[in-house]
C-alpha cells in the first residue's frame, strides 16, 4: 500500500525559497514591523501593491507605504505586497516554474483581485511587464481577456486579476503603456482606491463580468480605462462609445501625514527613516518641471499635525532619521519654525533631520539648525540653469543674488562641500549659457572663501533636459547630438577647476526617455519588446550597451526607428523646432503656431492645467519673462483652481522658537545589563548588521536610556558577543547594552521584549560591573547542534558509524585544513585543537528547543551533532563547517550539513547559560 502523500501548499513551496542561499532574503519575509496580515476568507476584495523595483527601493517609498496603510484601514479590504526580485531569486522562480508572490500571505499573485503597479519613470515599465511574466499572468489586457469567459469576473474560478497603473509617469502620459494594463488611476490615490475597492466589491457582489465592472469603473473620476478608447491617425484618443467621458479627470486628495507610520523594514533600504510630507504641489511654475504642474494646487499640511506626526513616528518606528518631503520644502513658510520645534522636542535622542533639494534663495541659518549637528547630510541646491537669463526662461524665480547668499549661509555653517543640479538642452540655449554653469561654479567658490578653512567644494550633477508632457517645454525639441556636444564643452570647462566633482547624465539614457515619454499608444509594442530583449531598468546600470541595443532594436522592429532619429537630430515629431529666429528677437513664426496646435498623445488626461495656459507659457519662456508664485502673489490663471481640485492652501510663517542646541551624546555609564536572546523563525534570514539595527530601534521604542559613544558619529552602546551568520538560528546571543540611568533588570526585559518580535525572545537578563570586560571580550566558546547526512549510501546511516568517526576525530591530536587569507596567501589549521566537545544528540533531548529550530535539524540531518569549539573574536574560531571537514576526513564519505543553531556563547567569566 502506498504512504499517504500530503501536497506541499504554496505558501511552503516559497518558504522553501526564501533560505540562507539568496541575497537578502529577509526582503521577501513580510513580517516586518508595521506589516499587516488581515484575515484571507473575511475580505471581500484582495489587493496587491506591487512595486516595480528592488525591496530596497520600493519599502521606503513613501507612496507604497501610505497607500497599503489606507488599503488596509478599509473594512472588508486586504492589501498585500510584492517587489521586483533580485536575480537570483529571479532566476529560482523561472527554474521551479513558481509564480510571483505576495510577501505577506506567501500567495500566488493571482490568487488576488487586483494588483497596482507604480509608474514613477518612462524606461520601468519593462520592470512591470518582468513581474506580470513572473507571476505567470498575461501582459496584456487583450491576451487576458482572451484567455477567460466572457461571465461573471472572479478570481476564484480563475478569471485573471484586474491590472492597473498609477504614479507620475503613468498620469502624464499612459498611452504607451496601455496596452498593458485594464485602467489607468490619474494622480493621487489615497480617496480614489478607496472608491475603486468599494465598485469591485459591488461588482463582485452583483456577478459581473470583468468588461461590466471596468466600465463602472470608467465613471469613477481619475479612472481611465484604456479598452474604451481608441488613438486615431494622428495619435491622438478618444472613447470609441458614448458612455465613457472624453478626458479624464486628474485626482486630487489632501496630504495624509499620519499614514506615513507604517513600514519599518528590517534591511537597510534607500530612504532608511520616516518620511513625512509637508506639502503637496508646488506652484512655482518652472516650466520643464512636470511634478510641479502635475500637482497642484498647493497644499500645506497643518504645522501641529506634521509635528504630532513626526513625534509619534519616531517613537513607534525607532528610527533614528526623518525626512521632511515635499517638492519645494523651503516653499512651506512654517519649515524653520516646526522644524526647530521637531529638533527641540528630540534633542536628546541622536534624532537626524534630512531635506531634499531645497530653494537656495530660502535657506538660512534657522534651515541650517534643523538640517545640522553632528551629522550633517548632504546639502543639495538645484539652480538649474547658469546664467540669469536662462533661470528666467525656465521661470525658476532665482537670482545670482540669493544664490550666492544661500550658499555662503551653508559655508558659513559647516558645510564643506554642497551638491548642485544643472540641466542643458533648454530653449533658447547658447554655449555662453552652458559655460555659465561652470563660471557660476568658479564665482561661488571665489565668494565662498574664509581664511584658514578649507575652500568649499561642489558636487555637480548636470542632465540633460527631457520636454515632459503637461509643462510648457512639452513642444520643446532636444537634440542628442548636441547634448554630447555640449556636455563635452562643459566637461573640459569643469575639469579645471579645483575641488570640482561633475557628473552627466548619459544621453542615451534621456533620449530613451523623451521617445517614450512623449510617444502614442504605437510604443506599448516597443516597450515589450524592449522587455522580451533584456531591457530591465537594472540592465542600464549593469549593462548600459546592452540596454540601449535593446530598445534601439525594439524601435527598429516596431518601424520607428526614423522617428527616434528625429529625437537623435532634434526634431522629434514636430514640424519645425521651437525656437527664436536670429534676428526676430520675439516673433513666432507660423510653423511653430501650428506645432501648438497639433493633437498630442496625452490631451485626454485633464490635469486641470488649461492647454492654451502652457502654450501662452511657452511663448512668454521665449521671452524670458517670469510668472510668479501664485501661491504668494497673483494668481497666473493656469486654471485649477475651482471645484474640481481645489485653492491653494498656504501655512504662513510661523514664530520660530529658540533653538536649544543640537544632539550632545550622553556618555555617562551607568549600568550595563546582558541578555541572552533567541533568533529564531524567519528572524534568522535577518543578516547581522540588520540584527544590530533591530536591536537599536527597539531599544529607542522602548524608551530606554542607552548611552552613546563620543565623537563625530555618536552610536548607541550596544554590543553583540559575535556575528551570527545568515540562516542560523539561536538560543544563546549575548548582547551588552550600556544605559546613563539604572534600570532594574525585570524591568529592562518587560520593556525590550515588548518592542521585539516574537522570533528574538530574551531568555535571561542581567546586571554587569562595567569594571568586567564586556562579552565581546570575553567571548572564548560557543556551543552549536549540526544537522548532518552522509551524502551516498543509506545504510551507512547507523548509529554506530557516527559514534566511531566522532570518537576517531576526537583521538586525533591534528586534523589540518588550508585556508587562503584575505591577502591570498594559504596556511594551515589544526581544526583539531580549536575543538572542546563534540558528541550525537538524542532526538529525545532536542525538545527543550524551541520547535522552529527543532523541526528544522530533525528535517534536515540524519543525525544532529553537538560540538562546543573555539569562538574568539580575533578570528580563532571552529565553524560548523569545520566539524564537517573533520568528521568528512576521518569516515572518507560524502557529509551534507543541514541547518545550524547555536545554543549558546560561552565567556570565560560566569556568564548565563541555557545548555541543552
Amino acid at each position: 500500500m502506498l504512504p499517504a502523500f500530503t501536497p506541499i501548499s504554496f505558501s511552503e513551496t516559497v518558504t522553501d525559497l526564501l533560505k540562507a542561499d539568496i541575497s537578502r532574503p529577509a526582503r521577501y519575509l513580510g513580517n516586518e514591523r508595521g506589516a499587516i496580515h488581515k484575515s484571507w476568507s473575511t475580505a471581500a476584495v484582495r489587493w496587491v501593491l506591487t512595486y516595480p523595483e528592488i525591496y530596497e527601493v520600493g519599502a521606503s517609498n513613501l507612496g507604497h507605504i501610505i497607500l497599503y496603510s489606507i488599503l488596509n484601514a478599509q473594512p472588508r479590504q486586504l492589501c498585500d505586497r510584492a517587489y521586483l526580485p533580485a536575480p537570483d531569486l529571479t532566476q529560482k522562480l523561472r527554474d521551479r516554474q513558481i509564480p510571483l508572490f505576495a510577501v505577506e500571505s506567501r500567495r500566488s499573485l493571482t490568487d488576488f483581485d487586483i494588483l497596482g503597479f507604480s509608474l514613477s519613470y518612462e524606461l520601468g515599465a519593462t520592470n512591470i511587464l518582468e513581474m506580470l511574466s513572473l507571476a505567470q499572468i498575461p501582459l496584456t489586457w487583450k491576451e487576458r481577456d482572451r484567455l477567460q469567459s466572457d461571465g461573471q469576473w472572479n478570481v476564484a474560478d480563475g478569471s485573471w486579476p484586474l491590472i492597473f497603473a498609477g504614479g507620475g509617469t503613468a498620469t502624464s502620459n499612459p498611452e504607451p503603456y496601455a496596452d498593458f494594463f485594464d485602467f489607468i488611476a490619474l494622480g493621487d490615490g489615497e480617496e480614489l482606491l478607496p472608491e475603486v475597492g468599494l465598485v469591485l466589491e459591488e461588482g463582485k457582489a452583483a456577478g459581473l463580468s470583468r468588461e461590466e465592472i471596468l466600465l463602472d469603473l470608467a465613471q469613477v473620476p481619475g479612472v481611465y480605462v484604456p479598452r474604451f478608447y481608441d488613438m486615431v491617425t494622428d495619435g491622438s484618443v478618444h472613447p470609441n462609445r458614448p458612455d465613457v467621458p472624453n478626458r479624464i479627470l486628474r485626482r486630487v486628495a489632501p496630504p495624509m501625514p499620519e499614514y506615513s507610520i507604517g513600514l519599518v523594514p528590517y534591511v537597510e533600504t534607500v530612504h532608511d527613516r520616516l518620511t513625512v510630507e509637508i506639502r503637496r504641489g508646488c506652484t512655482r511654475g518652472c516650466r520643464f518641471c512636470q511634478p510641479g504642474m502635475l500637482t497642484r494646487p498647493a497644499r500645506d499640511v497643518p504645522p501641529e499635525q506634521v509635528i504630532d506626526t513626526i513625534e509619534k513616528g519616531m517613537r513607534e518606528t525607532g528610527y533614528n532619521e526623518f525626512s521632511l518631503l515635499s517638492l519645494s520644502c523651503s516653499d512651506y513658510l512654517a519649515l524653520p519654525a516646526v522644524g526647530l520645534e521637531i529638533k527641540n522636542r528630540l534633542q536628546n535622542d541622536n534624532i537626524n533631520l534630512s531635506l531634499p533639494s531645497q530653494r537656495v534663495d530660502r535657506f538660512d541659518e534657522n534651515i541650517a539648525n534643523i538640517v545640522g549637528g553632528l551629522r550633517q547630510t548632504g546639502l543639495t541646491f538645484a539652480p538649474e540653469a547658469g546664467t540669469q537669463r536662462m533661470r528666467d526662461i525656465i521661470n525658476k524665480g532665482l537670482t545670482n543674488e540669493e544664490l550666492l547668499r544661500g550658499v555662503k549661509t551653508a559655508y558659513e555653517q559647516g558645510w564643506e562641500r554642497v551638491k548642485l543640479y544643472f540641466m542643458i538642452g533648454l530653449p533658447g540655449e547658447t554655449d555662453v549659457d552652458v559655460l555659465g554653469v561652470a563660471e557660476t561654479v568658479r564665482w561661488l567658490r571665489r565668494e565662498c572663501f574664509i581664511k584658514g578653512r578649507r575652500a568649499l567644494k561642489f558636487n555637480i550633477t548636470i542632465s540633460n533636459l527631457t520636454p515632459k508632457p503637461h509643462t510648457p517645454f512639452q513642444w520643446h525639441s532636444v537634440s542628442t547630438e548636441e547634448f554630447r556636444r555640449k556636455q563635452a564643452l562643459l566637461k573640459s570647462e569643469l575639469d579645471a577647476i579645483r575641488g570640482v566633482k561633475a557628473n552627466f547624465t548619459d544621453v542615451r539614457i534621456s533620449a530613451m526617455e523623451n521617445f517614450v515619454g512623449r510617444g502614442d499608444r504605437r510604443l506599448s509594442l516597443v516597450v515589450r519588446r524592449a522587455w522580451e530583449l533584456g531591457a530591465g531598468m537594472d540592465a542600464w546600470w549593469e549593462s548600459l550597451e546592452n540596454a540601449f541595443g535593446a530598445w534601439t532594436q525594439a524601435i527598429a522592429e516596431a518601424g520607428l526607428d526614423w522617428q527616434y532619429r528625429q529625437v537623435e537630430s532634434g526634431e522629434w515629431n514636430l514640424d519645425e523646432n521651437i525656437a527664436t529666429t536670429e534676428g526676430k528677437g520675439q516673433d513666432v513664426s507660423d510653423a511653430m503656431l501650428a506645432v501648438l496646435e497639433k493633437p498630442l498623445p496625452w490631451d485626454h488626461i485633464d490635469t486641470g492645467i488649461e492647454k492654451s495656459w502652457l502654450q501662452d507659457d511657452l511663448k512668454r519662456a521665449l521671452e524670458a519673462a517670469v510668472v510668479p508664485d501664485c501661491s504668494f502673489e497673483g494668481c497666473s490663471h493656469c486654471g485649477i483652481c475651482g471645484p474640481d481640485f481645489g485653492h491653494n492652501i498656504v501655512v504662513p510663517p510661523l514664530e520660530i522658537p529658540q533653538f536649544v542646541g543640537h544632539f550632545r551624546p550622553n556618555q555617562d555609564r551607568a549600568q550595563r545589563i546582558r541578555i541572552q536572546a533567541g533568533k529564531l523563525g524567519d528572524i534568522a534570514l535577518i543578516g547581522h548588521l540588520d540584527f544590530a539595527r533591530l536591536m537599536d530601534r527597539a531599544i529607542r521604542r522602548a524608551a530606554l536610556p542607552i548611552a552613546f559613544t563620543g565623537g563625530f558619529h555618536p552610536g548607541p552602546r550596544i554590543s553583540l558577543a559575535n556575528a551570527l551568520p545568515l540562516g542560523i538560528t539561536s538560543t544563546g546571543e549575548i548582547i551588552d547594552f550600556e544605559l546613563t540611568e539604572r534600570v532594574d533588570p525585570a524591568e529592562f526585559q518587560a520593556r525590550l521584549q515588548a518592542q521585539l518580535p516574537v522570533d528574538v525572545p530574551l531568555y535571561a537578563v542581567e546586571e554587569v560591573s562595567l569594571q568586567m570586560p564586556s562579552a565581546t571580550k570575553s567571548l572564548a566558546l560557543a556551543e552549536y547542534l549540526l544537522a548532518i547526512s552522509v551524502e551516498a549510501v543509506d545504510n551507512l546511516n547507523d548509529p554506530a558509524n557516527w559514534q566511531m568517526w566522532i570518537a576517531q576525530v576526537l583521538g586525533a591530536e591534528e586534523i589540518m585544513q588550508t585556508k587562503t587569507t584575505k591577502s591570498g596567501k594559504t596556511k594551515q589549521v589544526n581544526l583539531r585543537s580549536h575543538l572542546y566537545e563534540l558528541e550525537i544528540v538524542e532526538p529525545a533531548l532536542l525538545t527543550s528547543l524551541p520547535n522552529s529550530a527543532q523541526q528544522k535539524l530533525t528535517a534536515t540531518g540524519q543525525v544532529t551533532v553537538r560540538y562546543v569549539g573555539s569562538c574568539r573574536n580575533d578570528g580563532t574560531l571552529l565553524r560548523p563547517k569545520g566539524i564537517v571537514t573533520m568528521m568528512e576526513s576521518v569516515s572518507a564519505q560524502s557529509l551534507v550539513l543541514g541547518h545550524i543553531h547555536r545554543s549558546q556563547l560561552i565567556l570565560n567569566l560566569p556568564v548565563l547559560s541555557k545548555p541543552i
